[in-house]
């Protein structure tokens, strides 16, 4: 599947696809406009600014790159821990790192482009934290958590812009996850 990343090569199979089936010729800017709505971006511009700050840059450049932040989370409880990040989120463990048996679990965590560092490591995290998580299909994730037996229930708020909609829950250890999305009309 095609990621936004590939979104010019995307605009010249458009063009290609409707003159060759359709007989309709479109320009390649109108091409590259129809392809950054299908990302739910407002204008290729937008499309094209967000592909440039996600490409590695250029060989031989000094400026800085940067990837995706992963926020550590700190625990105090392994079973409570895969309890809530793994059964009622529903992420799975992609590894688990200890620097001999006994010692506190350092673990990572992911779910559809969410990852997250567990730890029990004394220094590596501050108990009573926040992340913040912008996602799509908010009211498909609320669902399926409410659809779950776990004593959490969370509600639907307001998010940080006008039509943003989000939830937040506390993880077993005082941690906060706030889960939100953009423009979202329910």
């Amino acid at each position: 599947m095609r990621t936004y990343l590939q979104a010019k090569a995307m605009a010249r199979s458009l063009r290609t696809g409707l003159e060759r089936r359709l007989s309709v010729a479109i320009s390649h800017s109108e091409a590259l406009e129809l392809v950054a709505g299908q990302f739910e971006f407002d204008d290729w511009n937008a499309l094209s600014a967000r592909i440039e700050a996600a490409l590695p840059p250029q060989s031989g450049s000094s400026q800085p790159a940067f990837e995706p932040a992963i926020p550590i989370i700190r625990i105090f409880s392994v079973e409570k821990a895969y309890e809530f990040y793994r059964d009622y989120l529903g992420m799975n463990v992609d590894w688990e790192h200890r620097y001999e048996p006994g010692m506190p679990l350092y673990a990572q965590v992911s779910r559809a482009g969410l990852v997250l560092h567990l730890s029990e490591h004394h220094g590596d995290a501050t108990p009573g934290s926040t992340v913040f998580i912008w996602m799509k299909n908010l009211l498909a994730f609320h669902a399926e958590l409410r659809s779950k037996t776990y004593p959490l229930r969370p509600g639907i708020d307001q998010g940080p812009g006008e039509t943003d909609k989000g939830f937040e829950i506390p993880d077993p250890f005082g941690n906060r996850l706030r889960f939100h999305e953009r423009g979202s009309t329910s």
